[in-house]
């Protein structure tokens, strides 16, 4: 089963305007995400699907493989429909975000696994909560998993609400997970879920995977023990850096 990675990168971020071109320690940011992508040992062929020419310049400084797209999508999911389209004979196309200049091949080859199941259309990998702060931080999608690992919802609130249990003990009280941004699909399930329009529990927590749940797609899970650090403002920028020891 022929799997290609795409890399989604924007010049036009709204906190962190040019962060695929960052300089990291020597290299920019999109460069180190590719060259993590082509380490991956599931990946047949990695592609930076980008509107904008500077980008194309500095991937053509590095050797990199690129698709130009158009500049109107609304997110990297449409983006990568579109090339998809463009490198016909895959069967896999796994959404690799181009803000984690080190993420980890083994988490790309974990998502890519899902995938040995036949009946697999749509996958993504989740993170067990070990922490208060992470718990209740809305900017961190939580995910409710049935027996089977599929994801059957996600939500910035807190979920499960733990009705019998005061707050501060729900850590000890039960299990819950958070989603790790890195989607996989068939090629043909790609091409379908773009053509959705936007849901209404979509539009109210502002998570995209809800659209697809809403339409009747399963979403299958791992989960994982590790988890890239995103480079979405100056400061996550200072973070990782002295993190890596930079």
């Amino acid at each position: 089963m022929a799997k290609l990675g795409i890399i989604p990168a924007r010049y036009a971020s709204t906190r962190f305007p040019g962060k695929p071109l960052i300089d990291i320690a020597g290299k920019s940011m999109i460069q180190r995400v590719y060259e993590q992508a082509c380490s991956s040992s599931s990946l047949d062929k990695v592609v930076i699907a980008t509107d904008d020419q500077r980008i194309i310049s500095e991937v053509k400084r590095f050797g990199g493989e690129y698709a130009l797209t158009r500049s109107d999508h609304q997110s990297g999911t449409d983006r990568c429909a579109e090339v998809a389209e463009q490198f016909q004979g895959f069967e896999v196309i796994i959404n690799i975000q181009g803000d984690e200049p080190y993420i980890d091949p083994v988490q790309i080859d974990l998502l890519s696994s899902c995938f040995a199941d036949p009946a697999v259309k749509l996958a993504t990998l989740v993170k067990k909560i070990i922490d208060k702060d992470e718990l209740f931080n809305q900017n961190i999608p939580k995910v409710v998993l049935n027996h089977r690992q599929q994801a059957i919802y996600f939500s910035r609130h807190t979920i499960p609400f733990l009705r019998n249990t005061e707050q501060e003990n729900w850590l000890q009280a039960h299990q819950f997970y958070k989603h790790i941004g890195i989607y996989g699909y068939t090629a043909e399930t790609l091409l379908q879920i773009t053509r959705l329009k936007p849901s209404a529990l979509e539009l109210a927590e502002s998570l995209e995977q809800l659209r697809w749940i809403e339409n009747g797609y399963e979403i299958q899970t791992r989960i994982t023990q590790m988890e890239s650090v995103a480079v979405d403002t100056p400061e996550d920028l200072e973070k990782i850096m002295k993190m890596k020891g930079n």
